[in-house]
């Protein structure tokens, strides 16, 4: 009879056998997150319209409406549908992202926003906008992430495409490298081979200007009903995400484009209609754990006309951004400098909102307490990177994380947290106890509110992990937080908080993905 215990010795190296193609293809289809900044919004301008003066001038615009129609933070507060307190907070700060970085993520469009022109006047606008993205690269005015998108590979459009894209990147390194977070965009995609095709002529790209391989990524429009569903049935989407050869960069849904072609009317065509819905949720399946990133669309309707007129627009602007932001879509489109205040207001709001609680979770996570919920590995990687997003892009600070955190933690930057999120995978979810650890004392007690607006009650805290939590209206997040658990730690639990810290404090713990291509969008 064989000994108990032995059939993984006698199978293991079978089971191996059988999953090895498998194991590879895990691994090399679906990496991760990057573990980089991400921008929360695209703004496309014409790309004949870009000068090294743009991105100011957005900003300047941006200001001044908010100074005429929101100049305080009651006014603020009622245009962009937050509760007043949480409004004080989010006003100044909003004000100082669009004196210092109003755009994060720039689009030089050579497709529906330039226009078919003469093929003469594209050669020549390609040449142009190289140069001036390049002097507000050296003028220090470019955004942190930049780049062009080019017509389709739809057969039509196709040679213009190539030819625009090799002008531009020839004119582009005339004047030095390229712009180290540069990403090229593919419109109207309707197959996987169009991407496949794009990864290709990337290829050759970097062979003609003799740059290094893999320095050309791209992010995928998805604005066809064909890149959602093909005619096998099958997802197309997904297949797109693998066949870029490692080049895709993001998925960016294309509202108007793809309503048309559902036939939808336009007075109902919007990023919450459920075709959006459906589209938007089969994108993020299909990108879930490749490190392929994912962006909403945009609205087209414009602040401008009167106060109200211009409020109603930034109300729904700013509720649009907060729907994706709560569906795990964390960068949208802006078209008009006017989007700005609200695509700030909603965004802060969102990663201002909840916060205390947020850092309240890790902290309790890390200390090996049991508190009110039930934390999973997952779950605190997810409040790792709801508090490390919101640090990226301004709406909270480093030395608020710290505060709410705990000195044991205060090291909990950006990489800090990026290290974090990869850390915990390591650490056993709460009712594990690893080998040699002594039980803790058992449960510890809720944590206790400390006000009505930041903590709610325990029973809706458990709410949270879903949607990253919702303070009902007029509440105000209290900027201290709650208490942490006091209970004691047991061995174990002590052992696993050193590790994660000694994993969040080693600088090389950081997940970087591709060098040049870190920053690609």
């Amino acid at each position: 009879m064989p000994a108990r215990g032995d059939l993984e010795t006698r199978v293991g190296a079978e089971i191996d056998a059988l999953l090895v193609g498998a194991d590879e293809a895990l691994t090399a289809g679906y990496p991760g997150d990057r573990g980089t900044r991400q921008p929360v919004h695209t703004v496309y301008v014409p790309a004949d319209l870009f000068s090294p003066a743009l991105t100011a001038r957005w900003g300047q615009r941006a200001l001044a409406m908010m100074d005429d129609q929101a100049p305080d933070p009651e006014h603020f507060a009622g245009a962009m549908g937050l509760p007043p307190g949480l409004a004080r907070e989010v006003q100044p700060l909003v004000r100082a992202k669009l004196t210092t970085e109003p755009i994060e993520d720039l689009r030089l469009d050579f497709e529906d926003g330039y226009g078919e022109r003469d093929s003469a006047v594209e050669d020549a606008d390609a040449g142009a906008a190289a140069a001036a993205l390049a002097a507000a690269v050296a003028q220090g005015t470019a955004p942190p992430f930049v780049g062009l998108r080019c017509k389709s590979l739809e057969p039509r459009t196709r040679r213009r495409a190539i030819r625009t894209l090799d002008l531009f990147i020839a004119a582009a390194l005339e004047h030095g490298p390229l712009p180290a977070g540069l990403v090229l965009t593919l419109p109207k995609v309707t197959s996987a081979a169009q991407v496949a095709a794009m990864a290709h002529l990337c290829t050759k790209l970097e062979e003609a200007h003799r740059l290094k391989p893999g320095r050309l990524v791209f992010e995928v429009q998805v604005e066809t009903p064909q890149a959602v569903l093909g005619a096998d049935g099958t997802a197309t989407i997904a297949r797109c995400v693998h066949a870029g050869q490692g080049r895709v960069a993001g998925l960016h849904y294309g509202t108007y484009d793809y309503s048309a072609a559902l036939g939808i009317a336009a007075g109902y065509q919007s990023i919450e209609h459920p075709a959006a819905d459906h589209a938007r949720a089969v994108m993020q399946v299909a990108a879930a754990g490749t490190g392929v990133r994912l962006s909403d669309g945009s609205t087209n309707i414009v602040p401008c006309g009167d106060r109200g007129q211009i409020a109603a627009a930034w109300r729904l602007h700013a509720r649009l951004v907060r729907r994706s932001l709560e569906r795990g879509f964390y960068q949208g489109w802006d078209m008009h400098p006017g989007h700005l205040p609200s695509r700030y207001a909603a965004t802060y709001g969102f990663f201002r909102q909840d916060l205390p609680t947020a850092c309240a979770r890790l902290r309790s996570y890390l200390g090996g307490g049991r508190g009110a919920l039930i934390e999973e590995p997952a779950t605190a990687r997810a409040l790792a990177g709801y508090v490390a997003r919101g640090a990226a892009c301004g709406a909270v600070t480093p030395q608020e994380i710290a505060d709410l955190v705990g000195p044991d933690l205060a090291s909990l930057d950006r990489p800090g947290l990026d290290a974090l999120r990869a850390a915990v995978q390591a650490v056993p979810a709460r009712g594990d106890t690893a080998a040699g650890d002594t039980p803790g004392p058992g449960p510890e007690p809720p944590v206790a509110p400390r006000s009505p607006g930041s903590a709610r009650s325990a029973a809706a805290v458990r709410a949270v992990p879903a949607r990253g939590g919702t303070v009902p209206s007029g509440d105000t997040p209290d900027p201290e937080g709650p208490e942490p658990p006091a209970a004691p730690r047991s061995p174990g639990s002590a052992r696993r908080a050193a590790a994660v810290r000694d994993n969040v404090r080693s600088p090389g713990r950081s997940t970087d993905h591709g060098g040049e291509r870190s920053d690609g969008g």
